[in-house]
C-alpha cells in the first residue's frame, strides 16, 4: 500500500498530471501514448480479482481467479500495448521491515472476516425465526483472502497458470510475439514493484541502454509514483484505475483506467520546489531536488515506518513538508541527500546534521497542528451530540418491510426463487449496515479514548509513557529517534539501490514528535545484507492462527497447538489502539513483534518433513523469461549450453540486457522446431550493476515544457486556513475544472486533448475536501457568494472535515448528512481514561468509504 492518501493528495494539488487511458486497442491517433516497457505490480490485479466488489461476479475457486487475473492482464495490455517488453511481478517474500505492517494487516482482515461470519450467522437465525428463506452458506475455496502471500498453495498454481497463460499469448497473440516477457513470481525475493525498479535501474547502468526508453508501470500502491520518481526517468507513466470516475458508472460497468504523466509531474515539481535563495555555494540541481522530497516525503510515513503524530498526509502534510523545504533551505545549509554515495557503505548519502535542523524546524509547527485537531475533534463532537439528542432510536437491523407469511403461500417457483434471492441480498445488505455502523465509534457505542491529549501542557511526557511505557522520558527519546534515524537510512537506501539489510525492522510501534529528533548525527550506519527468509517462514511470521490452513500441517501446529513453543506470536485476542482515532480501522493493532531466531529454530526441525511439493513452494525461484521461437533472442537461448547463462545482448533483445539460461522444465515446444507458433522459456538474471545513476541520462530528448508557474496553486498550510479559506478551496476545486488547461495553450496535441476532453473526466481527484489548489499565483481568489457557502459555512463552522474520497457533490453531502440523523442512533460520549479497545467488542470494518474521516454515505472504494 504505500503512501495513504499520498495519490488523492498528489492528483488533487497537480490536477493536469492525470491523462485519461484510451481502452479502445484499435484506436490509433497523434495524441496515444506510446510505450516500450510495461510493468505490472500483479497483487494490484490479484486482489481485486480474488474479492471484487460487485457480488454478482465473485469468484469461488482459484481457477476462477486466474481466469480473471488473465482477463485483467489483457485490458491492461491493450490499454498500453507495450513494443518491447512485458514485466510481471508478483511479491515475494518481503524484507522483515515490511513483515510487521504485513502482519498486522493479516490479523486485522482475520478479525474482520470472523465478526462478519459472525454477525452474518446472528442474521441467518433472525431471518430464519421470522420466515424468511436465504440461500445456504456458498462453500468456496477463497473464504481467506490472506493466502494471497507467498508460499501458499493458492500462490504457486497461480504461478504455474501465468507461465501457461504467457506460452498461450505468445503463441496465439500477434501482438505478444514480438515482445519479451518477464514473470517474477512469488517464489522470487522481493516486493513487486521494488523488482520492477531493480530491473530498471540495472538496464539504465548499461552501455548501450535507450534514455529515452518509455515505461509504464501499473499498480495500485501510491509509493509507485515516489518509486517513479526515483528513477530520474521523465518518460515514465503510472497506470491506474479511475475509482472516482468508476463509482459514478453503474455496476458492472467498464472500470476507467488513466495515466498519471511523471514527467508532468516533474514539471510541477520543479516549479513548486523552486530555491529562491541558497547558499552561495551551492548551485541548484533539480534531480537533487527531487531526491530530497522523495527523502522528506519518509516523514510522513510508508511501509516501514509510522508517520509522525503531526504529519497526516489527509491534513496535507507534505505541503508543510514541501513550504519548510523551501523555506529553510538555505538555513539548513543545502541538500539533504546525495544518492551518488548511496551504495558507499556509510551514511555519506545523508547529511544528518540538515536533515536534523530541517525536521526540527518542521517541528515548530506541532502545537498549532495540534490545536487545530483538537478543535475540529471538540466541534465534531458537539455536532453529533445535537444530532443524538435530536434523533431517534431505531431497532437494530430492522427491516424496512415486514415480511408475510402469507404472502408465499401460493407462488409460482420462479416467484419463490426470486423471493430467497432478495431475502438473500437483504442479509447481505444488512450485514454490510451493521459493520460499517459500528465502525464508527461516534455511532457505535464504544466511546474514543483520548489519553494523550496532545497539545495540552505535559502532552510529550504522557505520549511517551502511553505509548512506549516510558519510565525515563529523555532516554526513550532518544533510543527511539536513533531507530527511526535508522529507519530513513534503510528506506532511502531501498529505494535507490535494493535491501539493505533483509533482517532489520524499526522496533516500536509509533514514531517520535518532529521536535523531539536531537542526536541524529550520532547514528551510524551498520546494515548486515543477510538473507531473506524462505516463503514458510514467511507465513509464519505474518499469518493469524485463523490464516494456518495455508501452511503445511506440521507448520501450522506452530501457530494453533499451545504446546508449541512460539504460540506467544499468535494471540486470539490483542488491542487496538484507538487513541485519537474515529474509525476502527483506523486503529494501531498492538501484536508481540516476532523474534526471528526463535522462529527459524522451529521452522527448521520442520524442513524435512516437507512433501515434493511443499519443498517448491517453500523454495527460492528465479525469473522466468518467454520469447518467441522465432526472436533472435531466442536462437541465443537455444543455442546455450544448460546451466550456463549467456550474456543477453541488447542488440537482439530490444534493449534489455542481463542474463539468461535455457529453462527446459517449462519449455512447451520442440527445441529445434522453429515455427512462429512457438515460445521457450529461460531462466532470467540481472546485469552485473553499476554505479546507481541519479540523474537524465545522456542522450535523453526531453519533451516542451507544458507546465508553467500560472500553473502552481498558493499553498495554504492545513492549520493556518480559516473556514472562509476552506470553503474557497473546497469550492474551487470544483469550479477550476473547467478551467483545466488554459494556461497551456502551446501544450503538445496530447496534453491538450487530454484537458479539452472535459476536465470533470479526466481529473477526477480535484474534489471535494479542503483542496490546496486555490486560486493561482498572481490571480485573485474567489469571492464566495451566499448561495455557494451556506453548506460549507455549516459545515466548517462545525468544524467537520470536508469528505476525502472526491467522488460526491456537495448537494449529495448535503442531503444525506441532513438525513442520516433520522435513521441512526448515535453514541457521543467522551471517555478520557476508558478502557482499551480490545478487537471483538463491537468491531466491525466498515467499507472503505469511510476512510480518512469521510462522513455518511461517501462511497470510495480503494483497492489495497
Amino acid at each position: 500500500m504505500g503512501v495513504p492518501t499520498f495519490y488523492k493528495w498528489l492528483v488533487r494539488k497537480y490536477e493536469n498530471v492525470i491523462v485519461k487511458a484510451r481502452p479502445d486497442p484499435a484506436e490509433t491517433s497523434d495524441d496515444v501514448q506510446v510505450f516500450d516497457n510495461l510493468y505490472l505490480d500483479l497483487n494490484g490485479v490479484i486482489h481485486p480479482c480474488f474479492h471484487p466488489h460487485d457480488d454478482n461476479s465473485t469468484p469461488t475457486t482459484f481457477e476462477e481467479v486466474f481466469l480473471n487475473v488473465f482477463d485483467c492482464i489483457d485490458r491492461l495490455f491493450n490499454i498500453v500495448r507495450p513494443r518491447k517488453l512485458l514485466y510481471l511481478a508478483i511479491d515475494g517474500v518481503a524484507p522483515r521491515a515490511k513483515m510487521n505492517q504485513q502482519r498486522s494487516r493479516r490479523f486485522r482482515s482475520a478479525k474482520e472476516a470472523e465478526t462478519r461470519e459472525r454477525e452474518e450467522d446472528r442474521l441467518r437465525r433472525k431471518f430464519k425465526m421470522e420466515g424468511k428463506q436465504i440461500l445456504p452458506k456458498q462453500k468456496t475455496d477463497l473464504s481467506d483472502s490472506n493466502v494471497i502471500t507467498p508460499g501458499t498453495e493458492f500462490m504457486h498454481k497461480l504461478s504455474r497458470a501465468l507461465q501457461d497463460y504467457i506460452f498461450e499469448k505468445i503463441t496465439h497473440n500477434p501482438s505478444w510475439r514480438n515482445i519479451v516477457v518477464i514473470l517474477s513470481d512469488a517464489n522470487v525475493s522481493g516486493e513487486g514493484e521494488h523488482k520492477i525498479m531493480s530491473f530498471i535501474r540495472r538496464q539504465r547502468t548499461l552501455k548501450d541502454y535507450d534514455p529515452n526508453t518509455r515505461h509504464c508501470l501499473y499498480g495500485l500502491d501510491a509509493d509507485l509514483i515516489v518509486l517513479a520518481l526515483a528513477t530520474h526517468e521523465p518518460h515514465f507513466s503510472i497506470l491506474r484505475e479511475d475509482v472516482l470516475t468508476q463509482e459514478q458508472q453503474p455496476k458492472g460497468a467498464a472500470i476507467p483506467f488513466e495515466f498519471l504523466d511523471i514527467g508532468l509531474l516533474r514539471e510541477y515539481l520543479e516549479h513548486d520546489l523552486n530555491i529562491q535563495d541558497a547558499p552561495k555555494d551551492i548551485n541548484i540541481e533539480f534531480e537533487r531536488i527531487i531526491d530530497d522530497f522523495i527523502f522528506i516525503c519518509f516523514f510522513a510515513g510508508n511501509d516501514f515506518l509510522p508517520h509522525l503524530p503531526s504529519l497526516e498526509i489527509h491534513e496535507d502534510a507534505v505541503d508543510l513538508l514541501m513550504t519548510v523545504y523551501k523555506k529553510e533551505f538555505k538555513n539548513i545549509g543545502g541538500y539533504l541527500v546525495d544518492m551518488s554515495k548511496v551504495d558507499d557503505g556509510k551514511a555519506a548519502f545523508v547529511k544528518l546534521s540538515r536533515v536534523e535542523k530541517y525536521i526540527l524546524m518542521v517541528g515548530t509547527y506541532e502545537e498549532k497542528i495540534f490545536a487545530k485537531r483538537s478543535e475540529i475533534r471538540e466541534k465534531t463532537l458537539r455536532r453529533f451530540m445535537r444530532e443524538y439528542e435530536q434523533s431517534e432510536p431505531e431497532e437494530e437491523n430492522s427491516s424496512s418491510e415486514p415480511y408475510d407469511k402469507s404472502s408465499s403461500t401460493f407462488v409460482s417457483t420462479d416467484s419463490k426463487k426470486q423471493q430467497i434471492l432478495q431475502n438473500t441480498k437483504e442479509l447481505k445488505e444488512q450485514v454490510n449496515s451493521l459493520i460499517k455502523r459500528k465502525s464508527d465509534l461516534f455511532r457505535s457505542g464504544e466511546s474514543p479514548t483520548d489519553k494523550v491529549k496532545l497539545g495540552t501542557n505535559g502532552w510529550k511526557e504522557r505520549y511517551y509513557k502511553v505509548k512506549f511505557s516510558a519510565e525515563s522520558i529523555e532516554s526513550k527519546r532518544k533510543e527511539i529517534v536513533n531507530k527511526y534515524t535508522e529507519g530513513l537510512l534503510w528506506v532511502l537506501k531501498y529505494y535507490y539501490s535494493g535491501v539493505p539489510s533483509w533482517s532489520w525492522f524499526y522496533p516500536h510501534n509509533y514514531a517520535p514528535f518532529a521536535s523531539d529528533f536531537r542526536g541524529m548525527t550520532q547514528v551510524r550506519l551498520n546494515f548486515q545484507k543477510g538473507v531473506p527468509l524462505k516463503p514458510f517462514d514467511q507465513l509464519l511470521a505474518a499469518l493469524p492462527p485463523r490464516s494456518a490452513h495455508a501452511l503445511p500441517p506440521s507448520y501450522s501446529q506452530l501457530m494453533i497447538d499451545e504446546r508449541s513453543n512460539i504460540i506467544d506470536f499468535y494471540p486470539l485476542d490483542f488491542e487496538v489502539d484507538m487513541e485519537g482515532k474515529r474509525f476502527t480501522w483506523q486503529g494501531f493493532l498492538k501484536l508481540p513483534f516476532i523474534d526471528e531466531a526463535r522462529l527459524l529454530t522451529e521452522s527448521r526441525k520442520l524442513e524435512k518433513e516437507l512433501t515434493e511439493e511443499e519443498a517448491i513452494r517453500n523454495s527460492v525461484g528465479s525469473d522466468l523469461l518467454f520469447v518467441a521461437n522465432t526472436n533472435k533472442l531466442a536462437a541465443k537461448i537455444r543455442s546455450s549450453l544448460q546451466n550456463v547463462a549467456n550474456k543477453i545482448e541488447i542488440n537482439i533483445s530490444d534493449g534489455i540486457g542481463g542474463f539468461a539460461r535455457l529453462c527446459t522444465e517449462n519449455v512447451k515446444v520442440d527445441l529445434n522446431s522453429e515455427e512462429e507458433d512457438c515460445a521457450i522459456c529461460a531462466y532470467y538474471e540481472l546485469p552485473v550493476g553499476g554505479k546507481l545513476i541519479p540523474g537524465l541520462l545522456h542522450g535523453l530528448n526531453l519533451p516542451e515544457k507544458r507546465i508553467s508557474g500560472g500553473d502552481i496553486m498558493d499553498t495554504v498550510l492545513w492549520h493556518e486556513r480559516s473556514r472562509y479559506q476552506y470553503e474557497d478551496k473546497y469550492r474551487n476545486a470544483n469550479n477550476n475544472n473547467n478551467d483545466r488547461g488554459k494556461s497551456n495553450e502551446g501544450s503538445t496535441s496530447r496534453f491538450q486533448s487530454s484537458s479539452s476532453s472535459g476536465g470533470s473526466v479526466v481529473y477526477k481527484a480535484a474534489g471535494v475536501r479542503w483542496s490546496t489548489s486555490g486560486s493561482g499565483r498572481g490571480k485573485q481568489p474567489h469571492t464566495p457568494d451566499g448561495n455557494d457557502m451556506g453548506l460549507d459555512r455549516k459545515m466548517t463552522s462545525l468544524g467537520i472535515s470536508q469528505p476525502q474520497n472526491n467522488q460526491s457533490s456537495r448537494n449529495s453531502w448535503a442531503y444525506e448528512s441532513r438525513n442520516s440523523s433520522t435513521s441512526t442512533t448515535y453514541n457521543h460520549g467522551f471517555q478520557a481514561e476508558a478502557k482499551p479497545f480490545v478487537w471483538g467488542r463491537g468491531r466491525g470494518r466498515g467499507s472503505d468509504a469511510w476512510k480518512n474521516n469521510s462522513f455518511p454515505n461517501q462511497t470510495w472504494k480503494a483497492k489495497e
